[in-house]
């Protein structure tokens, strides 16, 4: 078969694939790698190959770069999209600008005013993408990793709506592997694998809740409320212990559990996501510290970005060694089972065609579906309980805004969604101030919406 990547020269996403289907031993075929960076491309293609050389592999594939989107598209069984929306600068420059106004965001990739302006960027991309591929191969499966998934999901669906699009996000799997923890804590013995944690899945997109979890015959919502009661599980943090952690991606998930505690509803994202849908956590750092949250810099990004090449050289030269194991996504799997190769159960973003009830129709939702031969099919989540349904709908109702702004050169709408965004607590006057300077940071990819009166 074919897969045609697009961002293909992606320095995490297009690589996890590699080994993932490095060691599937059903598969084979070839990968158009396309990107407007070719020489990342290009590099990849290498690593792909080479990685087909190597001891443990039980598959055969093909890596080549191509540096026409059309000639990646041409033919191909499915379609994976992993980019980034506008420079890592670009995004440095508007949570930069947002912490002007008093708003620190921790990643700035989905939601809040960054977010959404990256959004924008996103889907004015993702709108030139769905109709390449419903040119050039409308029957292919596309696979999207993008942030912000709800909005480039939901753009593919808008423009193209004949595609045959998910989006895959992998924040659920730590909500699942920390339940499997927790059975081990408080049951005894050793964690079960994650995917024998059933639980619930409804929301949207680092915005996702869970309402039923099991394990066998364990409520595991019971369990993690037995946990709970325990002293200090629940507690304020201070910047020195979240700082002296050496992780810009720790979760101490305060604020999931006391979500849990107060809505009845348990979060699935992890906390530096979740703060960022909410009212009153992102007005400062201090306030974030204390819910033991920690804010990604934008620096480090760039950094992890320029060394994931040489990371690469190395590795292809033998100066750093090969660890061949699978990347824990679950998008081999997820073709495997469009192939008929084996049915498969995860959470994705989809069309809602009412597995969430009380939801708009139409809009990209995050549940669980089967996938099975050539059709994903979304499982009945039922609906979003009161405590959380306003405000998840709030950000459906933004989201579907930057998406309608996207596609029609609507400024005043873009901007609409973002004042509503609830993180936000500005003046109209202030939040348009904001707007502004962000889309001017943006000139280069949003020409058409920059500068008004």
């Amino acid at each position: 078969m074919k897969i045609a990547y697009i961002g293909g020269g992606s320095r995490e996403w297009a690589r996890k694939l590699m080994f993932d289907l490095a060691l599937c031993p059903d598969l084979e075929g070839h990968v158009a790698l396309y990107d407007l960076d070719l020489e990342s491309a290009q590099l990849n293609a290498e690593l792909g190959n080479w990685l087909q050389t190597q001891r443990g592999v039980v598959s055969r594939w093909q890596y080549a770069a191509v540096a026409a989107r059309s000639a990646a598209l041409a033919g191909a069984d499915f379609v994976v999209v992993s980019i980034q929306p506008g420079s890592l600068q670009v995004m440095a420059d508007e949570i930069a600008i947002a912490e002007k106004y008093g708003l620190f965001f921790p990643v700035g990739d989905t939601t809040g005013a960054p977010g959404l302006i990256r959004g924008l960027r996103a889907a004015t991309i993702y709108a030139e993408f769905a109709r390449a591929i419903a040119a050039e191969c409308p029957r292919a499966w596309v696979i999207n990793y993008t942030n912000p998934m709800t909005i480039c999901t939901r753009t593919l669906t808008r423009v193209a709506p004949e595609l045959k699009v998910f989006g895959c996000c992998h924040e659920v799997f730590s909500t699942q592997e920390y339940l499997a923890r927790l059975i081990a804590a408080r049951l005894g013995g050793d964690p079960p694998p994650r995917h024998e944690i059933q639980i619930n899945v409804l929301g949207i997109n680092h915005f996702t809740f869970v309402d039923r979890a099991f394990y066998q015959e364990h409520d595991l919502l019971a369990l993690l409320r037995a946990h709970l009661a325990e002293p200090d599980v629940l507690r304020p943090f201070t910047r020195a212990e979240v700082e002296a952690g050496g992780n810009w991606f720790q979760d101490n998930r305060q604020v999931k559990w006391s979500l849990f505690q107060r809505l009845g509803i348990l979060p699935a994202a992890g906390d530096r996501h979740l703060v960022e849908f909410l009212p009153g956590y992102v007005v400062s750092p201090e306030e974030l510290f204390r819910w033991g949250v920690i804010r990604t810099p934008a620096s480090y990004r760039i950094q992890r970005w320029r060394d994931a090449m040489h990371s690469t050289r190395d590795l292809i030269a033998g100066r750093s060694p090969l660890e061949l194991r699978p990347s824990g996504e679950e998008g081999v799997q997820q073709i495997r089972a469009l192939l008929g190769l084996g049915d498969w159960v995860t959470n994705v973003s989809v069309e809602n065609v009412g597995q969430i009830g009380n939801l708009p129709h139409g809009a990209v939702v995050e549940t669980n579906a089967l996938f099975t031969r050539d059709q994903v099919l979304a499982l009945p989540a039922g609906a979003l309980p009161p405590s959380i349904h306003s405000l998840i709908a709030r950000h459906v109702a933004n989201q579907e805004m930057i998406v309608q702004a996207a596609l029609t050169g609507d400024k005043e709408m873009a901007f609409h969604a973002v004042y509503n965004d609830p993180a936000s607590g500005l003046t109209v006057d202030r939040a348009w101030s904001m707007f502004e300077e962000m889309l001017e940071a943006s000139r280069a990819y949003l020409p058409h919406f920059t500068k008004s009166n």
